[in-house]
């Protein structure tokens, strides 16, 4: 329980995105503020840790932190372009279900149907904190949103996998994946964005809080979380991402948050808690005849 309350604080975290790019970065620039959300705290990580991968883990890293991170960033950029906020926001929701299956596919777990369940549920509950009547779709920004959720669900499996290496810290971890991220991200970010030229001491604020915050401090306590909790219940953890977003926007931005907003609020809460619980056992006959002091046949043990 101490390491999912724990784990909860990056996906919290994560929910202030949206209201800080909106209110402290300058528009039009989503791969430069991805660039800067990953390089600079990957290379910080790097300085505390003093260490860089060793053998497989420099592909591994790469591939780790194109997935968390240099695919996701952007696509989830692309769709809140594309798509109405609550769209966006109920799309990305769904990726526990993606963990689901994928936890199958490449963990080769059984399916937890009691945590796809809620997830199923849990997506539902954010659709009705976000979703207003007049929320319209777009094939790209739809697209984009399932594919990050597919990136980032698969990255999360996939650290699940792969672990870390004896003796390698979790801020190790993080840097080498932000680090590539960073770089993955530093040539198309400069070259399609450009830097903005508009910086001021908000737009500082703003990067320093989504790459020290919102990256470094967020992806430690999520790797660290990953490797002792199942893969599925911390993707569930995922939902309150969404949430606090709703909410800083009802409070700072002041969006409408009413009786259907608090239902479907506590409905996905609800639901990201029982997650976390194992299924419920079955009682077989075997174990309540044992109880009840008679045997199978109905004689007595």
């Amino acid at each position: 329980m101490g390491w999912t309350a724990l784990t909860a604080i990056t996906p919290a975290v994560w929910g202030t995105t949206y209201i800080v790019t909106t209110h402290m970065l300058p528009d039009g620039h989503p791969l430069f503020a991805a660039m800067m959300r990953a390089l600079p705290a990957g290379l910080i990580a790097l300085l505390l840790a003093r260490t860089l991968p060793r053998g497989s883990w420099w592909w591994k890293s790469l591939v780790l932190g194109t997935l968390n991170m240099a695919a996701f960033f952007p696509l989830l950029f692309l769709t809140a372009q594309h798509l109405p906020g609550g769209v966006a926001a109920t799309l990305n929701a769904s990726q526990p279900i993606v963990v689901a299956f994928l936890a199958v596919a490449i963990l080769h777990e059984k399916l937890s149907v009691w945590r796809l369940g809620w997830g199923i549920v849990g997506v539902g509950g954010v659709a009705l904190v976000v979703l207003g009547p007049g929320a319209g779709l777009d094939l790209v920004g739809l697209l984009a949103g399932i594919g990050a959720a597919a990136s980032m669900g698969t990255g999360v499996v996939l650290t699940k996998k792969w672990g870390r290496p004896d003796g390698v810290s979790a801020t190790a971890l993080a840097g080498w994946q932000l680090t590539a991220a960073g770089l993955v991200l530093l040539v198309p970010a400069l070259l399609v964005d450009g830097v903005p030229q508009d910086i001021d001491g908000t737009t500082v604020a703003g990067y320093l809080w989504l790459g020290l915050v919102g990256g470094l401090m967020t992806y430690i306590i999520w790797f660290s979380g990953i490797r002792r909790l199942p893969v599925t219940a911390t993707a569930l953890l995922g939902l309150l991402s969404p949430l606090v977003a709703a909410v800083l926007g009802a409070v700072i931005a002041g969006e409408s948050f009413g009786t259907v907003q608090l239902a479907g609020f506590a409905l996905a809460l609800s639901a990201m808690v029982a997650g976390q619980l194992p299924p419920p056992r079955k009682t077989t006959q075997r174990t309540t005849n044992s109880r009840t002091g008679h045997s199978p046949e109905g004689t007595d043990s």
